[in-house]
C-alpha cells in the first residue's frame, strides 16, 4: 500500500472512532441510569446475552483482563443478575450466565434508544446511501 494512502485511511480511520467515541456519553449515561449499573457491568451483560462464558473468554470479549472481569462478575453476581456454574467440559473453569435477572436488566439497556449522532443528520439522503453501502463492504 503506498505511504498517502495509508496516511488517508489512518485519517479517515480517526475521524470516524473520534465520531463515534464523542458520541457515546449520552447513550452510556441513559443506559446506566435506565439500569442502575455502571456502564462497565452494562457491557459485562450485554457479552452475556449470546449465552454463557467463561470469565477468559468474558474478559476477552470485554477487551479487559480476567482480574476485571471476575470483579465485574463478583459485582453482579452480588446483585442477582449473573451465576456462576461448573464448566461441563472443564473441572476448573466456571461459565458464567445472567439469570432471569440479568435479563431483564439487559432488556432495559437494550430498550434505551441509540440514536445517530447530530452530525450525521447533516448528510444527504444519498450520502446516507453512500455511506451504508461503505460499511456494508467493510462487514
Amino acid at each position: 500500500m503506498k505511504a498517502d494512502k495509508k496516511a488517508e485511511l489512518d485519517r479517515v480511520w480517526q475521524r470516524l472512532v473520534g465520531l463515534v467515541m464523542d458520541s457515546r456519553g449520552d447513550w452510556k449515561r441513559n443506559v446506566a441510569e435506565a439500569t442502575g449499573l455502571p456502564f462497565s457491568r452494562v457491557r459485562a451483560l450485554r457479552r452475556l446475552g449470546d449465552g454463557p462464558l467463561t470469565l477468559v473468554a468474558l474478559a476477552q470479549s470485554m477487551g479487559s483482563d480476567a482480574p476485571a472481569a471476575t470483579v465485574a462478575v463478583n459485582d453482579l453476581e452480588r446483585r442477582g443478575l449473573v451465576e456462576r456454574r461448573p464448566h461441563p467440559e472443564d473441572r476448573r473453569a466456571k461459565l458464567v450466565s445472567l439469570t432471569a435477572a440479568g435479563k431483564r436488566t439487559l432488556q432495559a439497556a437494550r430498550r434505551v434508544r441509540d440514536d445517530a449522532p447530530v452530525a450525521l443528520t447533516a448528510l444527504s439522503s444519498s450520502d446516507v446511501e453512500a455511506l451504508a453501502r461503505m460499511l456494508e463492504k467493510l462487514a
